[in-house]
């Protein structure tokens, strides 16, 4: 047996694990709730724009901060038409939102809230990538629509991009 043809199975199996040990109606509420404020990363973006409000002496930081999140974004977009890698489709797993595309790597949730968090960490003093990136990447299982290979390949990405930005606002 081909070692790479077992990959799609595990991953598949790996899912529906998720899903049967922590998919509670509670948790599948919420995950919900993540995927709406993460849609396109407008959640992300929306904070950033209030951090941008809020904190005057560092609004071009805001600012460029959330055109990062926007772009780490359209990062995973660009990377996703690449691949063209479908969402899970098996049985055993249950699709529980609607998605805007049937792409499924990498996951552009994962991506712009790792970046989100890595580049809100820089400007708050917080360390929010632990509080942040494991429940969005999380539901995004939870919820059915990715493998997690996916996400984890979306939270590398935001976090590249996410620390790339975050050097160059700090070299300023």
């Amino acid at each position: 047996m081909d070692h790479n043809a077992s990959v799609p199975g595990r991953e598949t199996a790996a899912l529906s694990r998720v899903q049967g040990a922590i998919g509670s109606p509670p948790v599948v509420k919420a995950a919900r709730g993540l995927s709406l404020f993460g849609e396109h990363s407008a959640g992300w973006f929306a904070l950033g724009l209030v951090g941008a409000a809020v904190d005057k002496r560092r609004r071009r930081d805001w600012l460029a901060a959330s055109a990062g999140v926007v772009a780490a974004h359209a990062a995973s977009i660009a990377v996703k038409r690449v691949v063209r890698r479908p969402r899970p489709d098996d049985p055993s797993v249950r699709v529980l939102v609607s998605t805007p595309s049937k792409l499924s790597f990498p996951s552009s949730h994962a991506t712009s809230t790792t970046a989100a968090a890595v580049l809100f960490s820089g400007l708050t003093g917080r360390r929010l990538v632990p509080l942040l990136v494991p429940p969005m990447l999380l539901s995004r299982l939870v919820l059915g629509v990715h493998y997690p290979t996916d996400v984890v390949a979306g939270s590398v990405l935001g976090a590249a991009v996410g620390g790339l930005l975050r050097r160059k606002l700090g070299s300023r």
